[in-house]
């Protein structure tokens, strides 16, 4: 067995792990989402690091929900500065920051992506947010997690923070093939994370029409009559969401 099979015969495996572990979350995540939605709400998305892919894998997609705004910023990615990216989501100055441009409030739902839950930025949002009325999902690898501090002054790490956990099932340090020297390659948590929101989104979809309330989504603009549908709904929600027009 090549590493190649190794790593898709562990992704397979921990997926059906998650499937059967996270139902009950997923669900719970789907059906808060549905009430944002038809309450007229937002469904705002935040990672750090790579943690910021998810936050954009449910943003202007396919099939995906229109009201989702993800909170961005440069500086918290890979692309302007990857080793500065890890130094700026340790600091605490970043959340007023982001609460300016992005309105958090009451009835919104926020998903934030941090596989290890430890660093400020994503566990002060979840705070913050929290304090303004939003429902909290944290994405996060609870084993990850769990074994290791708090970078924050209180100590605590997302999964202690937020409303709601969804578990990537990952292992600490997250790169899960270990090679004959002893090191690991082949991290899960991105292919595991995006696994769990697009199921959560599809739930969403499907509780929207089983409870008979509007929900928009985007359709692919690659296939014919998808610019006008999408068109429609950038009309709707560029207002609210910056960087969709």
């Amino acid at each position: 067995m090549t590493a190649i099979d190794q790593y898709f015969a562990n992704l397979a495996s921990l997926l059906a792990r998650v499937q059967e572990t996270q139902s009950q979350a997923m669900e719970a995540a789907a059906r808060r989402i549905a009430d944002a939605v038809r309450g007229g709400h937002m469904l705002y998305t935040f990672g750090t690091g790579h943690g910021h892919l998810l936050a954009l894998e449910l943003f202007y997609r396919a099939g995906g929900l229109a009201p989702v705004c993800p909170i961005l910023d440069e500086k918290l990615m890979l692309h302007v500065s990857a080793a500065g990216s890890t130094l700026e989501e340790r600091d605490e100055s970043w959340v007023p920051r982001l609460l300016e441009r992005y309105p958090l409030s009451r009835g919104d739902v926020l998903i934030i992506s941090s596989n290890s839950g430890r660093n400020a930025v994503p566990v002060l949002l979840a705070q913050a947010a929290r304090d303004c009325g939003a429902y909290v999902i944290a994405l996060t690898s609870l084993a990850h997690s769990s074994s290791v501090s708090g970078r924050t002054k209180s100590g605590l790490r997302l999964f202690e923070v937020a409303d709601l956990v969804l578990d990537n099932g990952g292992i600490p340090g997250d790169a899960a093939i270990q090679f004959s020297d002893q090191s690991f390659t082949g991290a899960t948590s991105t292919a595991a994370g995006a696994a769990i929101l697009q199921a959560v989104i599809c739930r969403v979809h499907e509780i929207a029409l089983e409870e008979g309330f509007p929900a928009d989504f985007f359709v692919s603009s690659n296939i014919d009559g998808g610019d006008e549908v999408n068109n429609r709904l950038v009309e709707k929600y560029k207002g609210r969401i910056p960087g969709l027009e």
